[in-house]
């Protein structure tokens, strides 16, 4: 399973994360098999100026993600992926990326089913 976490640095499981995933600086890429690590990869955020966040929702999706872990998204950008079929998560406390796997390992995070989380979108 491969899960991506908007983060503001690229240190990664160990990376802080973004508080708004359009925002983030980088992406981190955590792939689990049987709730384990097995790869950590971390890739630049290339924006999404020219394409509002529908271009955002197109970047996310050519990384073949199973599931996104946010702190914030929009209403539009929610909406987006839930129409990709992607499952959005949340998790507004944790304060690494290796904070909210863990979260996310256990059960604790819940899906957003296409709702914002912000109204700035």
């Amino acid at each position: 399973m491969k899960i991506i976490f908007p983060t503001d640095e690229n240190n990664g499981y160990l990376s802080a994360r973004g508080a708004h995933f359009g925002k983030a600086k980088f992406y981190t890429i955590i792939t689990l098999k049987n709730n384990k690590i097995v790869d950590v990869k971390g890739i630049a955020n290339s924006g999404h100026d020219s394409g509002a966040c529908s271009n955002a929702v197109m970047n996310i999706m050519k990384l073949n993600p199973d599931a996104l872990v946010v702190g914030g998204i929009g209403g539009s950008p929610a909406a987006g992926f839930a129409k990709a079929g992607l499952s959005v998560y949340v998790d507004k406390d944790s304060a690494t990326v290796k904070d909210s796997i863990e979260k996310f390992i256990s059960g604790e995070l819940k899906t957003i089913n296409g709702q914002g989380t912000c109204s700035v979108h």
